[in-house]
């Protein structure tokens, strides 16, 4: 740890102001206190690696606090302390992450010594603060999205999902990726938008499939079955009558059994012209393919479009699984979903599954299936059948 690291206590408690200057003195840090949160600014210096924030002050509250750090785009790690009930720190700290802030826990009043010389070891050990990466903007011509699409370099690489009762694959979700000839492998954030407005998200949703059905074949799994392919379907496809005849076709030109293929829709495009979507959807399912609602959690179908669309399977998005582990409130709304989604028929599966804790937890909550870089980080088709033979001679999750 560097002599310059500092701490900066903004507390009302004079007592507690005095126990942690004490003890973050005795580590090295160099500590400052202050019981007067509106100059809590001018104490800040760039040393500043972690302030201990209590939300409860007279004159201005610790969130009125973290709202000054946001705009002032503060990079200092925060540790929010309290003697209010737990989920008024949960949702403190999200609304601090959602400012941008660097939040590394939060602490219950009186606060424990053991847990608070354990965050400041943490933190020693850390470094300095890093500065948030910004991703430029790419701003590629209309006529390099129409070449790439004729040119075939979009390519699929593949995230595998579990069944958490067992253990065992069952699938892989596609993913889009853009294989730049100068800039190298681009996410679909950096296209997908701009292929939607053109117009060629059919065409390109068509050819990612077939391509993604043509690497489905050397995907065999242990038993000698062929896995679940999830493919992620524009709202503009859904809206297509044509559909549900292109991809039965595409199917049967590969000899994939219509069950075999899963369609991913998101939950915030079911409301958009909803006649149509069911439209598509029901056929969809009349013809075989399981439908899957995909980031569920984050959109605006909630439970009325739930109870109208005939979908099999049910995501969890990742922004609930993040913390489900830490936070009551996260992990209550999962069990009522994976409770929602088992109530309606349909099979659960948590995404952005990273720990494993969560993975005991969702195992525990009798969530059906999980994805996510616990299990493996998405990779191009030719690694997936060496990976499949590591997952199966691997014993716990924490270790493939």
């Amino acid at each position: 740890m560097a002599n310059a690291d500092r701490i900066l206590v903004i507390d009302d408690d004079e007592a507690v102001c005095g126990i942690v200057s004490a003890l973050a003195k005795t580590m090295g840090f160099d500590c400052v206190t202050t019981k007067d949160p509106t100059s809590f600014l001018d104490l800040i210096t760039p040393s500043t690696t972690l302030i201990l924030l209590d939300l409860m002050m007279p004159g201005m509250d610790g969130i009125e606090v973290l709202r000054l750090l946001g705009e002032r785009h503060a990079q200092a790690r925060i540790l929010l302390m309290s003697g209010m009930d737990k989920r008024v720190l949960e949702t403190a700290e999200k609304l601090a992450q959602s400012l941008g802030l660097q939040v590394i826990g939060r602490m219950h009043k009186p606060v424990p010594l053991q847990a608070l010389r354990n965050t400041l070891e943490a933190v020693a050990k850390m470094g300095p603060p890093q500065m948030p990466v910004e991703v430029p903007t790419l701003a590629l011509p209309d006529e390099q999205l129409r070449a790439a699409i004729e040119r075939d370099e979009f390519v699929s690489h593949y995230q595998p999902q579990v069944n958490l009762a067992t253990g065992e694959v069952t699938g892989f979700e596609a993913l889009a990726r853009w294989r730049h000839p100068e800039l190298g492998l681009l996410p679909p954030d950096c296209f997908i938008a701009r292929i939607e407005q053109l117009g060629l998200i059919d065409k390109l949703c068509l050819r990612t499939a077939e391509l993604a059905l043509i690497d489905l074949k050397g995907f065999s799994l242990v038993n000698g079955a062929m896995p679940r392919l999830s493919l992620n379907a524009s709202m503009h496809s859904l809206h297509n009558l044509e559909f549900p005849d292109q991809f039965v076709a595409l199917a049967q030109s590969h000899g994939v059994a219509t069950n075999k293929i899963a369609i991913e829709v998101t939950e915030s495009g079911l409301v958009r012209q909803l006649s149509r979507t069911l439209d598509v959807l029901t056929r969809l399912r009349m013809k075989g393919f399981p439908l899957s609602i995909d980031d569920f959690g984050t959109g605006y179908a909630m439970m009325q479009q739930l109870q109208n669309v005939p979908a099999t399977e049910l995501k969890i998005d990742k922004s609930l699984v993040d913390l489900m582990h830490e936070n009551d409130s996260d992990r209550v709304m999962v069990e009522k979903v994976i409770e929602i989604g088992h109530g309606l028929g349909m099979e659960v599966v948590a995404e952005g599954v990273t720990v494993q804790e969560q993975y005991d937890l969702l195992r525990r909550m009798g969530c059906d299936g999980a994805q996510g870089y616990l299990i493996s980080r998405p990779m191009p088709a030719e690694r997936v059948p060496g990976w499949l033979g590591e997952f199966a001679r691997a014993k716990t999750p924490s270790k493939r």
